[in-house]
């Protein structure tokens, strides 16, 4: 067991450093799949990239997989028939980590494509892993294992699904970093050397930082979001085995404009004299319910109910979920209300969540916050 818990946080500590590790999407997608290896051993695996609107899936990188005229009959059946841990299905309920054998409770010809296309094939149990965050689901992740190999556990499932929010985040990075290097609108794009010079900057880079502001202390280049973001990128490359610093070199600012951006810095290499490239993105209006949270001062009981609010829950029913008294519920909402500015439930949801699908206001907050002010 100590072995085991052993292996399972170098793996963790190993996704860091990829998840700083500029990459494109398929060179990122083999290093995840070499490093979970040591702790979920599968026969194969594919990662899928997706358009978070419809969730349809636009790329694939395959390794030991089914052959091709295979695929069409998987993709009839993932968008056109009923099936178990079909990709929307578990976006739709929140399940981040699924496995066939326990989907099935064992029996796997139960699923469609088991019986019609995998184990014809020559494939046992699969894990499935959806790769959402606030900013939508970019992707999927399936490891697999063939006929002779036992069932994944669900042991295996729960580690999984503890990463899904590492490997996400690593995935936008990647998507971002290749429109960043094809010059796509809204992807700003910088490439630092070690003393944050910049050596390479795109136009959608230059106006976030006309936005951003550099402030007045004199010799400065950029905004300080950048360099620290930067700064925390090398950091975490640099750091040694084992040595615990959680905090992903990300983080939201508000411009001089209004606009949220979120700041994402990944090294370009190895050593102390890797270039760092910075991604600038939009923030979306999933990632900024939780912080407008913090700034209406909602306290963890009232984030839960707003949280249940925005799911569309009554009065009767989100007393019931959280264990409360009717009048403690409209209690809450009431303070909800007046912290807020808002007068009735759907101006609540309108205002944190702009009309998105409720997001998490309860969880920790994995992204910093920055202010645009150079004034530090």
């Amino acid at each position: 067991m100590v072995y085991a818990q052993s292996v399972r946080e170098r793996v963790r500590d190993d996704l860091v450093r990829l998840v700083h590790r500029g990459m494109s999407v398929q060179s990122y997608w083999r290093a995840v799949s070499d490093a979970l290896d040591g702790a979920v051993p599968s026969e194969g695996s594919c990662l899928m990239t997706m358009d978070p609107a419809t969730m349809l899936p636009t790329a694939e990188f395959v390794e030991n997989g089914l052959p091709a005229d295979s695929i069409s009959r998987l993709v009839d059946i993932e968008l056109r028939e009923p099936d178990y841990t079909k990709w929307v299905d578990m976006a739709r309920a929140g399940t981040t980590a699924a496995s066939l054998s326990d989907a099935t409770a064992g029996e796997l010809d139960l699923s469609r494509r088991q019986r019609e296309v995998r184990r014809p094939g020559g494939y046992s149990d699969e894990l499935r892993v959806v790769l959402s965050s606030s900013t939508g689901t970019w992707g999927a992740l399936t490891v697999f294992r063939e006929t002779d190999s036992p069932y994944f556990s669900l042991s295996e499932v729960r580690f999984l699904s503890s990463l899904t929010g590492l490997i996400s985040e690593g995935l936008r990075r990647a998507l971002l970093l290749d429109d960043g290097y094809a010059d796509r609108a809204d992807t700003g794009m910088l490439v630092l050397d070690p003393d944050d010079g910049v050596s390479l900057a795109n136009r959608e880079a230059e106006q976030w930082i006309d936005e951003l502001g550099i402030g007045e202390r004199a010799g400065t280049r950029l905004p300080l979001v950048i360099r620290s973001v930067a700064g925390q990128a090398r950091v975490i490359a640099g750091r040694a085995e084992g040595v615990a610093d959680v905090r992903l070199a990300r983080a939201r600012v508000r411009t001089q404009t209004g606009r949220w951006v979120i700041v994402r810095a990944s090294l370009l290499g190895e050593g102390p004299l890797a270039p760092v490239a910075v991604l600038l993105e939009a923030a979306r209006p999933a990632e900024m319910a939780p912080l407008l949270a913090d700034m209406y001062g909602l306290t963890q009981r009232e984030r839960q109910v707003t949280e249940l609010v925005a799911q569309g829950l009554p009065t009767s029913q989100i007393a019931n979920r959280l264990h409360l008294a009717t009048y403690t519920v409209q209690d809450h909402l009431k303070s909800i209300f007046a912290k807020s500015g808002t007068g009735s439930r759907g101006d609540l949801v309108a205002r944190l969540f702009f009309d998105q699908r409720a997001t998490s206001l309860t969880a920790p907050s994995a992204v910093p916050l920055h202010n645009s002010s150079q004034g530090a």
